[in-house]
């Protein structure tokens, strides 16, 4: 397990791609992270570190997006499961797991019965600096509002602020590297 402290939006997008250039075929990545916390811009670096052609945005509405490697490694495939409600709902994406480096944001409980190794990376906003939640939403926390519905919401999402990341790795993938999990 690894954890630092990012203090801006080019860390974490220079540890993507860090991450990035370790990645190959067949890794699973999982973020989480409220809303605004650098999921995508994380991605974004991990998209530059495998060689792909991007632009890296959001897949939100599209549920995933595959984007071709400009090098001849594998692709990247970039997941938005917060709308997914189960590991089955994503099965029926029929991602293509074993040649792809899959990153999947919202992703947490949906890919243990998809693959025996992933990585979990968990990004912390300091406080303050949380997503907009609408507070009469479910007991799950509430769900994201959009930011246009909350005078200042825009700016507090998008503040470049210091991010806790914490990245563990489950499985034999992930065995012997700095980002095991702590037995």
């Amino acid at each position: 397990m690894m954890r630092f402290e990012a203090p801006d939006t080019e860390a974490m997008e220079a540890f993507g791609r860090e991450l990035g250039a370790q990645l190959r075929a067949g890794d699973v990545v999982v973020l989480t992270g409220p809303l605004g916390a650098g999921k995508t811009t994380l991605t974004r670096g991990i998209g530059a570190g495998l060689g792909i052609r991007g632009p890296v945005q959001s897949p939100t509405f599209v549920l995933a997006r595959t984007h071709p490697n400009l090098v001849g490694g594998a692709p990247l495939v970039h997941v938005d499961a917060y709308r997914l409600g189960s590991a089955a709902l994503l099965d029926d994406l029929d991602l293509d797991f074993d040649r792809s480096v899959v990153v999947v944001e919202w992703g947490a409980g949906l890919v243990e019965d998809v693959t025996d190794s992933w990585l979990e990376i968990v990004i912390e906003r300091p406080t303050g600096a949380s997503a907009v939640v609408d507070p009469s939403a479910d007991a799950a926390g509430g769900e994201p509002i959009g930011a246009d519905a909350v005078p200042g919401a825009d700016e507090a999402l998008d503040a470049d602020e210091p991010r806790v990341v914490t990245v563990t790795g489950h499985g034999p993938r992930w065995a012997r590297t700095p980002y095991a999990a702590r037995a």
